[in-house]
């Protein structure tokens, strides 16, 4: 869907051959979430020291994955984070048409892994480089290219401990997520949480002399059910999110050895999706609650070593941005937008914004493609990205803060 706002007069109607190059290159790397992904950023790194940008690496404790920090421009101001994610989920089992991991140009589209989530954003920033060092930028540019964020957004928390520590912070952070280029100021939050049963095991025969732990696990999983009825019927709602209101997810359970024996373990994971208006925590300690008072009684009344453990395995906050704070406007300048919007997909703009960054999303692509078979960007998208990293050179050379030009 092109951004309507802009005319197209604005628009070029073909992406630049240097952008879709730098896509085929950076979909190439096979960075799936449970791989490593420093072939990638180590060319990224070089591609930077060709063109005189020097690039900060910041490993995992393996040191098999990296995260990416460079600047261009002024380092002694305030500037502006242009972040985006490089790992991509798995193909493993899916139909694809084509290699994922080899681009294909069909039907005014791009086809391959990672092209809507998110590698064509960063492609095209990559590609834009060569003109935006030509520009005497009035403010810096930072580039923020993240591990892991497609299973927690784990990466770009150390990588913030490196930004927290400059003696100048960013004022503003740009995550180019899918959004269709619409400027995005608000997501939900999520908490993805195992909860593991501890029950007591007899034989079937006996079932009530034991502790049934898929039985116990069932009835915090039906509290869970029930609490998403809850907030769809009484809320908090804000209508901007589809769907409108927090949720609550049972997404894995496995439990039980045999039909014949009462199972002692049970373990299950869910997930909270919150409004950022909704406390997560307090979600979270109503599910404690109801399986320590409502279920645990019952369990340790038969059988005292039985109970309830939760973990957290991640979570990012949420986001919700002023529709009048400097950067929102200035990214409304950019795309030539008139409203904003917010997404039920979590993003690390997030971590950013709690940071004390203000951010939003906006990129290239649409996330009903992304994680899919077949996934693809219309190439009017990398135009319209292109046109918005354009803007934001000629703004940072014309203004040394976040307020849009008149």
């Amino acid at each position: 869907m092109t951004n309507s706002s802009q005319s197209p007069k604005d628009i070029d109607h073909q992406p630049q051959k240097a952008s879709i190059e730098m896509i085929r290159t950076l979909v190439a790397f096979d960075t799936t979430s449970c791989k490593s992904n420093l072939a990638l950023i180590e060319f990224i790194k070089a591609y930077l020291s060709d063109l005189g940008i020097k690039a900060d690496l910041i490993f995992d404790e393996s040191r098999q994955k990296a995260n990416l920090f460079a600047t261009i421009g002024p380092a002694g101001q305030p500037g502006i984070v242009l972040s985006g994610h490089t790992d991509v989920v798995p193909v493993d089992g899916q139909d694809w048409d084509n290699d994922p991991f080899n681009a294909l140009e069909k039907d005014n589209r791009l086809y391959g892994r990672g092209t809507a989530d998110m590698k064509s954003f960063i492609a095209v920033v990559l590609a834009a480089l060569p003109r935006l060092l030509n520009l005497d930028l009035k403010a810096p540019l930072h580039l923020a290219f993240s591990y892991d964020e497609e299973v927690g957004c784990i990466g770009v928390r150390h990588l913030l401990d490196q930004i927290r520590g400059m003696k100048i912070k960013p004022y503003a952070c740009i995550v180019g997520e899918p959004t269709e280029m619409r400027v995005i100021t608000g997501h939900k939050g999520k908490k993805s949480l195992s909860c593991h049963v501890r029950g007591r095991e007899c034989h079937s025969a006996l079932a009530p002399s034991g502790v049934n732990a898929v039985e116990a696990a069932a009835q915090v999983i039906a509290f869970l059910h029930s609490m998403t009825q809850r907030f769809q019927r009484e809320g908090p709602f804000d209508p901007a999110f589809e769907p409108p209101h927090s949720t609550v997810h049972t997404g894995l359970v496995s439990g039980g050895t045999a039909l014949n024996i009462v199972p002692r373990d049970c373990t299950f994971d869910f997930e909270i999706r919150s409004l950022p208006s909704h406390d997560a925590e307090a979600i979270q300690d109503e599910i404690n609650t109801y399986a320590e008072a409502q279920v645990l009684p019952a369990m340790q009344a038969i059988a005292k070593e039985t109970g309830f453990s939760f973990s957290e395995n991640s979570g990012f906050p949420g986001l919700d941005t002023d529709p009048e704070a400097q950067v929102t406007h200035l990214a409304k300048t950019l795309s030539g937008a008139n409203t904003t919007g917010k997404v039920s997909f979590g993003t690390e703009a997030g971590l950013f914004s709690a940071a004390g960054i203000p951010a939003i999303v906006c990129g290239p692509g649409s996330i009903e493609q992304a994680h899919r078979p077949n996934e693809y960007i219309a190439l009017e998208q990398i135009v319209l990205c292109e046109n918005f990293i354009h803007r934001l050179g000629e703004h940072l050379s014309q203004n040394s803060t976040a307020t849009p030009p008149k």
